[in-house]
């Protein structure tokens, strides 16, 4: 059996991009978007929360920490966080290099097409 599959594009232009960080939306599905995210050395995200939508963050470069409603933890490559719906989030690079990582969500108004 053959599983549909889309490889990531090999170059994709921001669709934000400022001195902390370049957001780039990868993939598109019916109800799910794929957008990766590299956050540079000694910055963090604004952190956010989303009030009905889950959220997964994969972590592919560098490293830092993470903030999950009051917890905070080390992230590094290969680590996979599950964001529940309401919960607060947010990303520090706390290395010397760009972390990298990919956020898989469902569509919510304002972001996905």
């Amino acid at each position: 059996m053959k599983i549909p599959h889309k490889k990531f594009p090999k170059k994709v232009k921001p669709i934000r991009e400022t001195e902390i960080y370049s957001i780039h939306d990868l993939i598109f599905l019916k109800n799910l978007n794929v957008s990766m995210t590299v956050l540079h050395p000694g910055k963090a995200t604004s952190g956010h929360e989303h009030k009905k939508e889950e959220e997964v963050y994969v972590f592919f470069e560098g490293s830092g920490r993470m903030q999950l409603g009051e917890e905070r933890f080390r992230v590094e490559r290969g680590d996979i966080v599950l964001i529940k719906a309401g919960k607060f989030h947010k990303v520090f690079n706390t290395g010397k290099r760009d972390l990298v990582f990919l956020c898989i969500f469902e569509k919510y108004k304002g972001r996905g097409k």
